[in-house]
């Protein structure tokens, strides 16, 4: 006589996944942040490299990994090994450790040559493979990897060595990098707490049937309030800051993280996964916890160089 099959696990309440992601969120931001504040830069500026260099390589086998269950060949392990020496190479050059500057125009000429280098490099990997011929989606979807994570990701690292003017506090970009990374998260807390509550009306349910519009305005008041709160306390610390910039950045980083996750999303749908991983309790994969920071950090970096500190 056959053992009677097992009960499937009762699915978590919305309260407990919620709880996981705010618990997986702050645990890997809290080692992020306690290193950059640490006072010894030889430990901080290691920290922060070897962290974020994870974070690209993980975040790129994840989306390799999506785009093969999609279909689309790639090369990856070239995607991978460039992603790392983008990551890598723009530290350097942001620290001043390659006789540089550390100046944004040293290091957008860094990375657009590097860029040029690795799309030559993609065809004549190409021109050595002997068992593919889709060399054109190879070619493409290698280098849209390169583009959506290593590349975006730089700029967490260029917010926090950003070249701020003499006079402002020691540990301005490290206040940047912080309040970038709270408001983000907190536009994605608030967004799930208010979607689940009240949420009643869908944004776009073919491509993330959870996203609704009562989360979305949630988001936003959430986010924007956090903004608002930590520049009142912390605001002296960061140059150029003030309430209204701090409204704006509020706004424009919730609606930004909201339109990352659903790019995150329509990536998953497509391949027909629900995570794009399963490294972190209640959040999936890295590609699921770096969505909404991707899209907001060209963003903050954006206004923190045109704006606040043109």
């Amino acid at each position: 006589m056959s053992a009677p099959a097992a009960s499937p696990l009762p699915a978590p309440t919305k309260a407990r996944v919620f709880l996981r992601r705010a618990l997986s969120t702050a645990f890997l931001w809290t080692v992020i942040l306690t290193a950059l504040f640490s006072g010894h830069r030889l430990l901080s500026d290691g920290v922060f490299l070897l962290i974020m260099a994870l974070l690209a390589l993980a975040g790129l086998v994840e989306f390799y990994g999506i785009a093969e269950k999609r279909g689309m060949v790639n090369f990856k392990i070239s995607g991978v090994i460039g992603g790392l020496l983008l990551m890598v190479g723009t530290f350097l050059n942001l620290t001043g450790h390659l006789g540089t500057s550390g100046s944004p125009a040293r290091v957008n000429d860094f990375e657009t040559s590097f860029l040029i280098l690795f799309v030559l490099g993609l065809c004549v990997r190409q021109f050595v493979a002997k068992n593919n011929s889709a060399g054109l989606t190879a070619i493409a979807t290698t280098l849209f990897g390169l583009m959506y994570v290593p590349w975006l990701l730089n700029f967490i690292q260029k917010i926090c060595f950003f070249p701020f003017p003499a006079g402002s506090a020691p540990d301005a970009g490290k206040y940047f990098l912080l309040y970038f990374i709270l408001i983000t998260k907190f536009s994605d807390m608030g967004a799930y707490a208010v979607g689940s509550l009240i949420g009643r009306h869908k944004m776009i349910p073919r491509i993330s049937p959870g996203k609704t519009w009562e989360g979305f305005f949630g988001a936003i008041l959430v986010s924007t309030g956090a903004s608002v709160a930590f520049v009142h306390f912390f605001g002296a610390k960061m140059a150029g800051m003030n309430a209204l910039h701090a409204t704006i950045l509020g706004v424009v980083l919730s609606i930004a993280a909201v339109i990352g996750d659903l790019i995150e999303s329509l990536f998953k749908r497509e391949a027909g996964v629900k995570d794009s991983g399963n490294i972190f309790p209640g959040i999936g994969g890295i590609l699921d916890l770096l969505d909404s920071l991707l899209f907001n950090a060209p963003l903050m970096y954006w206004y923190l160089r045109h704006v606040l500190i043109p």
